[in-house]
């Protein structure tokens, strides 16, 4: 862990009101903090008292010229992808706890959504918080280093899994494994495949989103 400042260009979209829950946005690899915090307005008509937060992943892409990553894809075998959700695991942790500090709100009125492999680490970092977590969607993700779970788990968020048949960048069959090994270890899981769909997020998997992290928050 660095002393870098997580929140440097942070994005946030207020509740009118003091919010009484809020929603961790995790983007995906090459992107910002510009890019998931468009959700926040399609997803905030259920969810009038909740802050939506996309924080920049805390390095620079090098894959790109440009954007972010929670951590290298270069190598994408299983264990070096099972490393680099490990070592950027405490980064979203202490995001969690700054949240929890700043708005009074206890994990249950926390939800994370991740994008790709924002969704890898929300899928990895929840289920081995002390205590769960309102709910956790992942959209076109995957669950790293699944066989390690089982030995990790603390606790049991409910999840969706929303992904497209046809992603090119994340194999659609990341979906039923993540939901097998996550049912297998106790946790409820929702899932939403949306046919001919590409590594994106359509107007369903927006709605189903937000009707998940309603009955959870609202």
């Amino acid at each position: 862990m660095t002393d870098t400042n997580l929140w440097d260009g942070a994005r946030r979209f207020q509740p009118a009101s003091k919010p009484t829950s809020a929603v961790l946005l995790l983007h995906g690899l090459g992107s910002n903090a510009d890019d998931l915090i468009e959700l926040a307005p399609l997803l905030a008509g259920q969810l009038l008292q909740t802050i939506f937060i996309s924080p920049n992943a805390p390095f620079a892409c090098d894959m790109a010229p440009f954007g972010r990553q929670w951590f290298s894809l270069i190598d994408r075998t299983p264990f070096n992808m099972w490393q680099g959700a490990c070592s950027a695991a405490p980064y979203v942790e202490r995001m969690i706890a700054d949240i929890r500090a700043e708005f009074e709100l206890p994990l249950s009125r926390i939800a994370l959504v991740g994008f790709s492999q924002g969704a890898m680490m929300s899928l990895h970092v929840a289920p081995r918080l002390q205590g769960p977590v309102a709910g956790v969607v992942g959209l076109s993700g995957a669950l790293v280093g699944g066989e390690h779970l089982p030995a990790d788990i603390t606790s049991r968020p409910p999840v969706l899994l929303v992904h497209g048949q046809m992603d090119p960048v994340v194999p659609y069959a990341a979906l039923p494994m993540a939901a097998a090994t996550l049912t297998t270890c106790g946790i409820a899981v929702e899932t939403e495949t949306r046919p001919f769909l590409g590594h994106n997020v359509d107007d369903e998997g927006i709605n189903r989103t937000a009707s998940f992290l309603a009955a959870r928050l609202a």
